[in-house]
């Protein structure tokens, strides 16, 4: 296991870029399958996650070579179903969560899949019952084996169908959509996830050649086509790491710009960091955070504490909360966070605790935190990454602590941010991997 040691207290300065999207790429990975034509993609991160998951294409028999920094153009015209009988492809499979869209785009064109039950996170449960109540509701049967964790899907009779998302699930709606697209006649997705990711999908499927309308609501309508046809799809940037360097701005009183974030795509995400009191000027398509010694958490109308909460897109990214509420930690003033999808996504507060940040976990979903206002610095300790998200957090944390930090098992920082230490190091950060 890999670990960063981190010499806290150095402010940044200059101009970063985010990579491309990580759950965006997962998606549209997966939809290279749905064509015997080529799709060249560009804007791909490179991260672990995007990384094995652009391998098990190629183990499948999906030919991919490099068009360019980031580009590459994959042709999926021979898929290799006897790799999916395979040990190898059952234990790459499981390792990655985002293999569980490899279903939706197998069942559109072969009319079969296998998967083995997905890894990731451990945030908390995150059940699949939404893809295959799905799946089923097209005519699809499947079989699942409960001792080695293997779904086995038959497809070959897909109907088009109204299906209500029991679950906003982004990865779900994915799934559903991708199998909807081929199946015969039209098919209604309902209460469907509509994240600037998956509007991004639907319009490279329609690229494709697919019809689908609805793009960017919660109501999808898909008339089914017969076959798709190759494309070119460059990625948004990502949400998620322009929101942690905006956290971390504020956090480590640098100046910062970001680069070509497309502002129009972030929804309310600038607006939650604003209410932090996170002073922020959009130039273009760049945004630009001066540096701050001090900024204050806004209160209600009423004067009583700010609650930020995550909710389903238009609504604010639960992969956000945990940069939201380590950002806090110096702000002036209270703020309660409810992160309310994942039950266990709030437990790295206890490596902040021993940091020095005042927070009370008031239960599995809820955090209370009381801003510092840079009375106190938070103090380095060496602590462990448990997930993502949470990794990035620490990191932020140590990057404006006294001392020296090092956090381990940063292979979880490494699934979701392309070179992290190299990029902020450029700008400032003392960041050595170990």
């Amino acid at each position: 296991m890999a670990s960063f040691k981190i010499t806290g207290g150095k402010k940044l300065k200059g101009e970063i870029v985010p990579q491309g999207a990580k759950n965006e790429a997962l998606q549209i990975l997966c939809a290279v399958l749905m064509t015997k034509e080529p799709v060249t993609i560009h804007n791909i991160p490179n991260i672990r996650d995007v990384n094995k998951l652009m391998e098990l294409l190629e183990d499948m028999g999906i030919r991919r070579s490099k068009v360019g920094e980031g580009s590459y153009r994959f042709q999926a015209d021979e898929v290799n179903f006897e790799y999916f009988e395979t040990d190898e492809y059952k234990e790459k499979a499981a390792s990655l969560r985002g293999s569980i869209m490899l279903l939706g785009p197998m069942l559109a064109r072969f009319g079969k899949g296998k998967a083995p039950r997905p890894g990731g996170d451990k945030i908390g449960r995150r059940p699949l019952d939404t893809h295959f109540t799905g799946f089923q509701k097209l005519g699809a049967e499947f079989l699942y084996d409960q001792n080695d964790a293997f779904y086995t899907v038959d497809g070959s009779k897909l109907k088009g169908a109204y299906v209500w998302m029991d679950e906003i699930s982004v990865t779900g709606t994915a799934n559903v959509l991708m199998a909807a697209v081929m199946a015969e006649g039209n098919t209604t997705i309902y209460n469907a996830a509509c994240e600037p990711y998956l509007q991004q999908l639907c319009k490279m499927l329609n690229r494709m050649g697919a019809k689908i309308s609805g793009v960017g609501s919660n109501l999808l309508t898909i008339e089914g086509v017969t076959e798709l046809h190759g494309c070119e799809h460059t990625m948004l940037p990502d949400m998620i790491e322009i929101g942690s360097f905006i956290g971390l701005a504020a956090m480590t009183q640098s100046e910062i710009t970001i680069k070509n974030c497309q502002i129009a795509e972030l929804g309310i995400i600038p607006d939650v960091f604003k209410k932090l009191g996170i002073q922020m000027e959009f130039r273009g398509d760049d945004i630009h955070i001066p540096a701050q010694k001090h900024y204050e958490i806004s209160s209600l109308i009423d004067g009583s504490i700010l609650t930020i909460y995550d909710a389903p897109w238009p609504g604010f990214t639960p992969d956000l909360i945990s940069i939201i509420l380590v950002t806090a930690i110096q702000a002036k003033g209270a703020v309660l966070i409810h992160q309310k999808m994942f039950e266990s996504r709030l437990f790295f507060v206890d490596k902040l605790i021993d940091m020095g940040a005042q927070i009370i976990l008031c239960d599995p979903h809820r955090a209370n935190v009381i801003g510092l206002n840079r009375e106190h610095n938070l103090r380095g300790i060496r602590m462990t990454s448990p997930d993502i998200r949470a990794g990035v957090s620490l990191l932020i944390a140590a990057m404006s602590a006294t001392g020296t930090s090092v956090i381990d098992n940063i292979e979880q920082i490494d699934r979701g941010y392309q070179d992290i230490d190299k990029r902020l190091n450029a700008i400032g950060a003392e960041i050595i991997r170990i």
